[in-house]
């Protein structure tokens, strides 16, 4: 769901200039020059009223939200929120959620901007919501930035895209945007790997790991520039059952990609000529020969595995909204699409993340929309939607055949209205 081409403005209306001075705040990402240039208004708590298979539960940051985010961890706007198991035993097991660019109270300096924020939950009763038990801080109720990346001229930003636990450590692949193009597309510097073995407290980038996505770059120590790499922008980890892999599903910078799939064992996460690539019917070093293994336009992906449909799910944004396919393998064959929320119903809807800890009949995500830009929590009865793989006929939006309706919306601290 590309944003309008009209809008204009940043997380906090400010055109991309800040309310302060134009200086850096410390790190590579986070001048006050740094807004997205198509977000407009300041963050809101607009909670959807919907009918249908997936509702809106609750707000997880932002205004609005039970977590007060704003208050706790002086996070008002922000996007995306990646989840994973961070396989960690006893009090230490937590759901880690990785967001993007993030800004604190609007009018601040610089509005508080900040490339990434994580924040941990321990909840395990997912029907209701989310809570946030902890974030990472680097002052009192200060979430701070946990991936600054390599400080390379042109960075703009650094946002994760796809997370994964193996062995107590956790993986982090994020992208380094180096512009905003056109609506719903976007230039990266590269990708890489960052890692934490203290619950996602602090990270550390493994430079072995970038894709880089344009040349001189400048960092010491990365693999040789390919032209493959372009197609690994963005990523999306699965960890197989029982085979001793971690796969990696693999788009380009912006919004209108397929998907290409690769594996490796998980000790050898950091280490690039140790993956193997799908390339249509058998597993192969070369990058390069990778094929799609879901088509075009991929947005913002998760996978994993679900035991009510005994089926891995891909959950992902495209041009109808929030949509997901089904699979008895992580290479395929991927079903048709079911649109799980209409764009029509909620509009600018992006960023997609399946909870790790979902089971049964319903399927827990979160996603954001760009008025909001905060992210919102979702549950989808999934009774009815078993589906083959082997079918690949896209099933109609449901907005369309009046099984889905938007029928108001909530508002912080309002009684419900209409916009």
């Amino acid at each position: 769901m590309a944003p309008p081409a009209a809008a204009a403005g940043g997380p906090c209306g400010q055109g991309g200039n800040g309310s302060g001075s134009s200086g850096s705040s410390g790190s590579a990402t986070g001048s006050l020059g740094k807004a997205l240039p198509w977000i407009t208004g300041s963050p809101d708590g607009a909670l959807p009223r919907l009918t249908g298979r997936t509702k809106a539960i609750e707000m997880v940051t932002g205004p609005g939200s039970p977590n007060d985010t704003i208050n706790r961890f002086n996070v008002s706007g922000t996007d995306l929120g990646i989840m994973w198991d961070n396989g960690l035993p006893g009090a230490e097991h937590d759901t880690l959620i990785a967001f993007g660019d993030t800004v604190g109270v609007c009018g601040s300096e610089g509005d508080d901007w900040r490339s990434n924020v994580l924040f941990r939950s321990a909840d395990t009763t997912l029907a209701d919501g989310m809570r946030i038990d902890s974030s990472p801080l680097d002052a009192p109720n200060h979430s701070k930035e946990i991936i600054p990346g390599f400080a390379i001229p042109g960075e703009y930003t650094t946002i994760p895209t796809g997370a994964v636990s193996y062995g107590g450590t956790q993986y982090v692949r994020y992208m380094s945007v180096r512009s905003w193009d056109t609506p719903g597309n976007w230039t990266t510097n590269y990708s890489a790997i960052a890692t934490s073995t203290d619950n996602g407290e602090n990270w550390v980038n493994q430079a072995g790991t970038v894709r880089a996505n344009t040349e001189g770059i400048g960092i010491e120590g990365i693999p040789a520039i390919a032209p493959s790499n372009k197609d690994w922008q963005q990523s999306a980890f699965l960890t197989g059952r029982g085979d001793g892999y971690i796969y990696e599903y693999g788009t380009p910078s912006g919004r209108f990609g397929d998907a290409l799939l690769a594996r490796v064992h998980g000790a050898q996460l950091l280490d690039p000529s140790a993956y193997e690539y799908w390339n249509g019917t058998g597993w192969v070093p070369e990058q390069a020969a990778a094929k799609a293994v879901m088509p075009a336009p991929v947005s913002e992906l998760s996978v994993q595995w679900n035991d009510y449909l005994n089926k891995y799910v891909a959950m992902y944004t495209d041009l109808n909204g929030l949509v997901i396919r089904q699979a008895d393998n992580p290479q395929g064959p991927w079903s048709g699409t079911q649109t799980i929320i209409s764009g029509v119903l909620l509009p600018s809807v992006y960023g997609g993340f399946m909870h790790p800890w979902a089971s049964g009949r319903y399927l827990e995500s979160v996603v954001t929309t760009w008025d909001r830009y905060n992210v919102i929590y979702m549950r989808t009865d999934l009774n009815g939607l078993q589906m083959a793989a082997t079918d690949q006929v896209d099933r109609p939006d449901p907005a369309t055949t009046g099984e889905a309706q938007r029928i108001g919306t909530d508002f912080p601290d309002e009684a419900p209205a209409e916009r």
